[in-house]
């Protein structure tokens, strides 16, 4: 009796699972489906450089809203959907997302600043960040990988110490 009642227990943390599962699919589902709708949004902006309205009065150093909007369109879109990617993504190396993430961050940031030097900046902030990155995803595949083929850490070692030339080095990173 009591191996029926954990089972049908079991089959209803199942359905329960399965439900929010299904829940939270269709909401990223709904949130990708939306992107086309928020990126072709700019077209709502005014085709001026000030943009007045009874509540406030802004001005942009792009020649019209519409393209200041098209801009920031173009920035936000692949953030929001990097971001989507990142924290639905299941697999070991959803971390190196980051850079891109940082990329497009700091584009919006200088766009939101409009300081002038769109797209030009970002590389030296993020150069720190893939320092890290980098080579933190590269040792978690370089891990997953011994395990998985058997090898010790110390045959691993070993491997990293050995010489190679520079064109060695790469094909290793793809075998």
């Amino acid at each position: 009796m009591t191996t029926q009642n954990n089972k049908s227990i079991t089959n209803s943390d199942q359905r329960k699972t399965g439900k929010k599962s299904l829940f939270v699919g269709g909401i990223v589902v709904l949130l990708i489906a939306l992107s086309p709708v928020l990126f072709y949004s700019y077209k709502s902006f005014p085709d001026k450089q000030i943009w007045e309205t009874s509540y406030f009065l802004w001005k942009t150093e792009f020649p019209d809203w519409i393209s200041y909007a098209w801009y920031l369109a173009n920035k936000i879109i692949p953030f929001y959907l990097l971001l989507l990617w990142f924290f639905t993504c299941k697999h070991w190396w959803h971390w190196i997302l980051l850079v891109p993430i940082a990329m497009y961050a700091f584009q919006i940031w200088g766009l939101v600043n409009e300081n002038g030097g769109y797209d030009e900046l970002e590389l030296i902030y993020i150069f720190p960040l893939m320092m890290v990155l980098v080579p933190f995803v590269y040792l978690i595949r370089a891990k997953l990988f011994s395990k998985i083929r058997g090898n010790d850490l110390e045959a691993f070692e070993e491997e990293l110490l050995r010489k190679r030339t520079i064109w060695q080095q790469i094909k290793d990173l793809f075998r």
